[in-house]
């Protein structure tokens, strides 16, 4: 039988091991400081049957189709679908009306001016949003970044910075606030403990609504 490989062990103060298995079936083991690595090997090869079943379920979903970035073509942006339409000439690069309107000239392009365009709108919009729940919560970050990653969300740094991924800027707003809300929080609570998700929910009484919706969406906001 298969190997089953441990891709990521993240340590913290938690007092549980949590088996997760991401969107792109990568696993990942959350567990205590000191859990020995053949601790969580053998764990692994007893939960290999859950694993293998949930790794299918992931790999049977349909992937989404890669972006061919022509006419019609819909693009998402804080939640709202908008149709991409290609015309000749709008003094820009890129710019969102009732379309999302890239420049003729610009197709042999146009990842690179879409990504660009969402990054410019992320830059904002998320930095203001991070900003406006720093106030509400107390929770100061020495710097708010955006970032290419692919794979999660958003992160928080030891030394005081959070990140988020350009990509977050798709999803509806209500979304954007659950990751960052979750990660102001991990300023102070670096595990995912009880502490943790009973903070989150002093500030955000719904997130699990929310953070099931990212789980359930994620695959399909790609470009």
């Amino acid at each position: 039988m298969e190997e089953i490989k441990i891709s990521r062990i993240i340590r913290s103060k938690r007092k549980t091991i949590a088996l997760v298995l991401t969107h792109d079936a990568t696993l990942v083991i959350r567990a205590p400081f000191k859990t020995p690595v053949d601790y969580l090997e053998n764990l692994v090869n007893e939960k290999r049957g859950w694993i293998r079943a949930k790794l299918q379920e992931i790999q049977s979903r349909p992937k989404p189709k890669a972006k061919e970035f022509v006419n019609g073509e819909s693009f998402f942006c804080l939640g709202k679908s908008y149709m991409l339409k290609i015309v000749d000439s709008i003094g820009v690069d890129i710019e969102l009306k009732d379309n999302l309107l890239l420049s003729l000239e610009k197709v042999p392009y146009a990842r690179d001016v879409v990504i660009k365009w969402y990054k410019s709108v992320a830059e904002k919009k998320i930095k203001e949003r991070c900003e406006w729940y720093s106030s509400l919560t107390g929770y100061k970050p020495l710097s708010i970044k955006i970032t290419g990653a692919q794979k999660r969300w958003g992160s928080s740094g030891s030394r005081g910075t959070v990140n988020f991924s350009w990509r977050l800027i798709m999803v509806p707003l209500e979304i954007i606030d659950y990751v960052i809300v979750h990660e102001l929080v991990h300023l102070e609570q670096r595990d995912h403990s009880r502490l943790f998700w009973d903070k989150v929910k002093s500030i955000m009484p719904d997130f699990k609504r929310r953070q099931k919706w990212l789980k359930d969406n994620e695959r399909t906001l790609s470009i």
